[in-house]
């Protein structure tokens, strides 16, 4: 077997700022590391479902030493992008997802899918994510995928101010949650994610902290209210979206 298989978009790419020395690493490599498992990594900043079928799968079908498998356990979490942008097309969303379920079905023992924060982005997605979350399950029940339940993800300790990517905490929790639905189906991580990390506060660091978020929070709300006002006179920001890329 020869491990973790990852794509998807930023959220599970990883990369960003430390919070209190620790490293920001996506949610999968902390899933290979308590698995104790080798780590092949795919997801691109910015990818939406399309994405992941037109470039990481070719990308890693042209590249890996065994491109059919066997791995142990397949990842793809993707959606995040698809949602937020103004092309949201739930009928070619689900076409697609089913697709890249079906194709780590066929190489891994087992695959991982998971559902989207219900309170992502600012401007919330609204309706669209309960839509692709419904969507998200009929394609893992599908292709046989276990499902990792995001929809009540949220809170500052867990996501930056843009409330859609994960803080180095973040993508901890969200690797335990990852792990504790393999465990329920049999496999079991040799130790915890946040069991890995060390770390100490400070007074003058958390206020650091708390007026950093602050500013952020009010550049993103800002942006927010602009986006929103440009969308109900009929023009919206950019073809890409409102916000920054997942």
């Amino acid at each position: 077997m020869l491990g973790i298989l990852a794509f998807g978009d930023s959220i599970t790419h990883g990369g960003g700022e430390l919070q209190w020395g620790v490293a920001l690493q996506g949610w999968a490599l902390w899933v290979a590391r308590a698995l104790g498992l080798p780590y092949s990594p795919y997801a691109v900043d910015g990818a939406d479902v399309t994405g992941v079928l037109a470039q990481q799968i070719p990308a890693f079908v042209g590249t890996a030493a065994q491109p059919e498998g066997p791995y142990d356990v397949g990842c793809l979490y993707v959606g995040s992008n698809d949602v937020r942008g103004f092309g949201w097309d739930p009928v070619a969303f689900e076409a697609d997802l089913r697709e890249g379920l079906a194709f780590l079905a066929a190489r891994c023992e087992r695959v991982l899918t998971l559902t989207i924060p219900v309170d992502i982005g600012r401007p919330r997605a609204g309706a669209k994510v309960h839509d692709a979350n419904a969507i998200i399950e009929r394609a893992a029940a599908a292709t046989g995928a276990l499902v990792v339940d995001l929809r009540a993800f949220k809170g500052r300790r867990v996501l930056m101010a843009d409330h859609v990517h994960p803080t180095a905490f973040g993508q901890v929790a969200i690797a335990e949650r990852a792990l504790a639905v393999l465990a329920a189906d049999g496999l079991q991580a040799r130790v915890r994610p946040s069991q890995l990390v060390r770390y100490e506060t400070t007074r003058l660091g958390r206020l650091r902290g708390d007026l950093t978020y602050a500013y952020r929070h009010a550049k993103v709300s800002a942006r927010a209210a602009w986006i929103v006002l440009r969308v109900r006179a009929g023009r919206p920001p950019s073809p890409a979206g409102p916000g920054e890329a997942a």
